[in-house]
């Protein structure tokens, strides 16, 4: 619990990259946890004394909790503080593949920590939370690769690396529920709905979102949850017995609904108020100087 309270703050800074000052970034992780994590993750996880909980809601491992919660509340950050420094006219290629699919593997791998691991146990829910995180984000790679191949003619890395990404985030709050056949059809809609938010939604909202935050774990989040209201059902290959899939549906459709809208709400508060006591953004020269040199005094690299 205490490496989700980590992770999911640390998803919305990748939406901000290369803006934001490191105390407004320190100062809005620790507000941002306390006000929108730690509350939206008791009225999830509390049980069924809880306000979600109670109402019966599915999320295994946070496709609500983390994925909703940060995914919205970094399109509100991408928003608030604005683009970068010629984005839109400079390149912005990612500066190392190398790393960005290790990166992509490590996160992969820890994966299965996250889900399997949600089942507190040494079982077969957890067994299975396991096969099907790896087969979502292998669907969901394998499809952003294709979208790719097709519509621009190469299939890149990058696209395969974003892919797995986001189905890995979309069968987050169904791995503990669903089946192999829901894993596959969670992996396919999750690499084409967060390709078109990571490309075609964010060039239509004009906002920049430097890792897809939202485009990858806001949508992807988003594709889960619903989804699981399907396909937990045994009649889909799911493990819950006599599913009522239209009552469910309209369960996490709410549930995803309210947690956005607080999401979206608080942060944008949150960020006003950070902004007006410390500033949120750094100076032209310190963005086009580099915030490692210009803020830490160091470099991540030595040539």
């Amino acid at each position: 619990q205490m490496t989700f309270a980590i992770i999911t703050p640390a998803l919305i800074i990748g939406a901000f990259a290369e803006r934001m000052k490191f105390s407004a970034m320190l100062w809005f992780t620790a507000l941002w946890l306390t006000v929108v994590y730690l509350p939206v993750c008791h009225m999830v996880w509390g049980g069924p004394g809880s306000f979600m909980g109670g109402m019966g809601v599915l999320d295994f491992a946070g496709g609500i909790v983390v994925h909703i919660t940060a995914g919205l509340s970094a399109l509100v950050a991408a928003v608030v503080i604005g683009k970068r420094e010629g984005y839109g006219h400079t390149a912005m290629t990612p500066h190392s593949l190398t790393l960005t699919v290790t990166g992509a593997g490590m996160l992969w791998v820890g994966w299965f920590g996250f889900n399997a691991g949600s089942a507190v146990a040494a079982n077969g829910q957890a067994g299975m939370a396991m096969l099907v995180t790896q087969i979502s984000p292998a669907v969901a790679a394998l499809t952003w690769m294709t979208i790719e191949w097709t519509k621009y003619g190469k299939p890149s890395a990058l696209g395969f690396a974003t892919g797995a990404i986001a189905g890995l985030a979309a069968i987050t709050p169904a791995s503990g529920t669903v089946g192999p056949p829901g894993a596959m059809v969670i992996g396919l809609v999750s690499g084409v709905a967060c390709f078109l938010g990571a490309t075609t939604l964010k060039r239509w909202g004009g906002y920049d979102d430097a890792l897809d935050v939202f485009g990858v774990h806001g949508v992807g989040g988003i594709v889960g949850t619903l989804l699981v209201g399907v396909f937990a059902s045994s009649a889909f290959g799911g493990a819950i017995e006599g599913l009522d899939v239209a009552k469910q549906l309209r369960t996490q459709l709410v549930c995803a609904v309210l947690v956005g809208a607080w999401s979206v709400a608080a942060s944008f508060v949150l960020l006003k108020g950070i902004d007006r006591f410390v500033g949120l953004r750094a100076s032209e020269q310190e963005e086009r100087h580099g915030l490692d040199l210009s803020l830490h005094n160091e470099t991540g690299y030595n040539f």
